[in-house]
């Protein structure tokens, strides 16, 4: 994944050794792969103390085994014998890695012996946070904000559903309430289609944060809707079951598959669109318009992981003018009188407030400010402008939620 830079889940889902795996050792190595990006920091540190040299581009796939097998040492309690005997095997096996294989032997015994004693006086929001996320975080919020959203980083995100019926028990779901409005399951291992009310559309998959735009525009009864870059179909579902009349628009293949089968499933009604969102135009503009643009998604890394590893300072840079051109293109869909809901599952201010300052200073939209009590009381969140800026910070005590950044907009 990290070698050839791709996402963690699409790798681990097209590895032909994953299908084999029994559930049991599956959920095993998803954990191992997500803590190993989790603790990435730490982990090459700890290599680093016992080699005399880093390892060269061509010793790239030993590095990543040295980390799987000292995220075990360190991390998960893994026996020192099993984890030390497991990768010496595996380096035995593989041709590219045979040179390897006394390197990964002495390196994993002297880490069985130490590993823990080193990462207990690390810095581990520091180490596992890189530099150039950590100075951009530190000029928008501030050092101890920023330590405070590395902080949470290093935990695995919980478990969010938003039920279909908004009125129905959260301990019918085996859950908790949160202030916000969604349920957050206490204990859930195992396969998301386990879940009692899965097969029956009950609810679907949405994080806290990710929950709280479609519900800013209020009562939707009757209403037409425009979801723009609408898959998975979170937002779609919530927009469907408020009684909106939706159309939600996104550019095709797999992304447009898995939104037609998340409204199947929840037994909702939408008018797909395969168009690309910038370009396509509705008949008429529409009473409401949300846009969840694509971004560096730098506010879902407790969720994954792999993110932090994989996004460039360059990524933020390239994304811009889409983003922009995506909000034109909202703007002009929106009706005078209508709503605009911007938002992004970055923690980058470019991707958030800038692209909505630069939108206004066109002139045509106004701000409509988000009052705390929108949010379930979520104060910390509100802006001095008005938006919601949710961190990985806030709602600490409950497990945490991911960084959105959310503007709501009237068209004059």
């Amino acid at each position: 994944m990290l070698i050839r830079h791709r996402p963690a889940d699409e790798a681990f889902e097209q590895a032909a050794e994953a299908a084999r795996l029994e559930p049991r050792d599956r959920a095993f190595a998803l954990n191992l792969v997500a803590t190993t990006l989790r603790r990435l920091g730490q982990i090459d540190a700890v290599i680093r103390r016992f080699l005399d040299r880093p390892l060269s581009a061509r010793g790239a796939e030993a590095q990543n085994l040295l980390r799987l097998a000292v995220c075990q040492l360190a991390f998960l309690q893994t026996p020192a014998h099993a984890a030390v005997h497991t990768a010496v095997a595996l380096a035995g096996k593989r041709r590219s890695l045979r040179p390897y294989r006394g390197l990964v032997n002495a390196v994993l015994r002297r880490a069985a012996a130490q590993a823990e004693g080193i990462v207990a006086a690390q810095d581990a929001a520091l180490l596992n946070t890189p530099k150039w996320l950590w100075s951009s975080w530190e000029a928008a919020y501030g050092k101890a904000i920023t330590r405070a959203i590395a902080g949470a980083h290093l935990s695995e995100a919980p478990l969010d559903l938003t039920p279909k019926d908004p009125d129905r028990s959260p301990e019918d779901l085996g859950g908790d309430r949160l202030p916000t409005g969604s349920v957050r399951l206490r204990h859930h291992k195992g396969p998301i289609a386990s879940l009692p009310g899965y097969t029956a559309g009950d609810w679907w998959v949405q994080d806290a944060a990710a929950a709280l735009p479609a519900r800013l525009f209020g009562a939707l009864a009757g209403r037409r809707v425009i979801d723009l870059c609408a898959a998975p179909g979170g937002k779609t579902a919530q927009l469907a079951a408020a009684g909106a009349d939706v159309v939600a628009v996104e550019r095709g293949g797999e992304r447009l598959r898995q939104l037609r089968g998340n409204l199947e499933r929840l037994k909702l009604e939408a008018d797909l669109v395969c168009a690309d969102a910038a370009e396509w135009q509705p008949a008429e503009p529409a009473d409401a318009v949300l846009l969840d643009a694509p971004c560096s998604s730098t506010g879902t890394i407790r969720r994954h992981p792999d993110v932090a590893r994989l996004k460039r300072p360059g990524d933020v840079a390239s994304l811009a003018p889409l983003q922009a051109r995506l909000l034109a293109a909202a703007a002009r869909m929106t009706r005078p009188g209508g709503t605009l809901i911007y938002c992004a599952c970055s923690l980058q201010p470019e991707e958030g407030p800038a692209q909505v300052e630069a939108l206004l200073a066109c002139g045509g939209l106004s701000r409509v400010p988000v009052e705390a009590d929108e949010i379930g009381g979520l104060a910390e969140a509100i802006t001095a402008e008005g938006d919601v800026r949710t961190l990985p910070c806030h709602l600490a005590a409950e497990g945490g939620m991911d960084g959105f950044y959310i503007a709501r907009l009237r068209r004059l």
